[in-house]
């Protein structure tokens, strides 16, 4: 398998300061997985996520981890920092966020299995943490434990 070139990715190794405005115009870039036939995990971790209630337009904030076994191609990180970062200023539940970042995802570099994660800061008293799946499947894939 031949190595992707860095003009195939369009942030990787550039000084990119601007941030796209939403999820819809963000782009989750892929690379080539170096050994396909291999079942492994990649775990990634963002502690600091922020979105907008879309009720109140106040912030929320969330740890979202994302582990996922990939299949010919793998999420390239930096893209991946700049797309959660999108949700910055975007209105949407919590749910839905975890869903369409799983979404996104999978429709990026479609893994054999992956999960996504968030845990959100507590608002109101009540602390909400939602798990997405793909496939919807019994317990062969556990996020680590915090």
């Amino acid at each position: 398998m031949s190595d992707t070139k860095s003009s195939d990715l369009s942030l990787l190794g550039r000084s990119e300061h601007r941030l796209p405005a939403s999820p819809d115009e963000a782009a989750l870039e892929t690379f080539p997985n170096r050994t396909p036939g291999r079942n492994y995990t990649i775990h990634l971790s963002q502690p600091d996520f922020a979105s907008l209630c879309p009720v109140t337009g106040q912030p929320d904030a969330a740890h979202i981890e994302i582990i996922y076994i990939p299949d010919t191609s793998c999420v390239e990180t930096k893209s991946l920092k700049f797309y959660l970062a999108s949700f910055r200023n975007h209105a949407s539940f919590n749910e839905a966020i975890v869903n369409r970042i799983l979404d996104d995802l999978v429709k990026a570099c479609a893994p054999k299995q992956a999960i996504v994660r968030g845990r959100f800061v507590p608002r109101g008293g009540i602390q909400l943490t939602c798990e997405a799946r793909f496939p919807n499947f019994e317990g062969t894939l556990e996020m680590p434990k915090p």
